[in-house]
């Protein structure tokens, strides 16, 4: 196996550990800080980007044994959906999906 095939498997096995033990090591959500805010913009949304990107490819690759299954909408659900909700769609800082809400308000 190649050397770089080997790292980029352990790369993104990294992300993707780092991406679902988020919410373990989660403070008090109501303000993130500076800190939370940096490592999200550094390491997890970008690592967030290439699961979304890998679990899109997973969904076209198993595609026809979803459809023939009848899961599609699942498959699309968990592969890419809560990836990109999770990437794209919550607050900078923020461990869990969704727009911020001022606790305030």
């Amino acid at each position: 196996m190649d050397i770089s095939r080997s790292f980029r498997a352990l790369f993104v096995g990294a992300c993707i550990g780092f991406l679902a033990s988020g919410p373990a090591w989660a403070a008090d959500e109501d303000e993130p800080t500076a800190s939370e805010m940096t490592a999200d913009l550094l390491v997890a949304r970008p690592g967030g980007i290439i699961v979304t990107t890998l679990g899109a490819a997973a969904f076209l690759v198993s595609l026809p044994f979803t459809a023939a299954g009848g899961n599609v909408g699942k498959a699309a659900e968990q592969l890419v959906v809560k990836p990109a909700r999770a990437t794209f769609v919550r607050c900078l800082g923020c461990t869990s999906s969704g727009r911020y809400q001022d606790p305030d308000e």
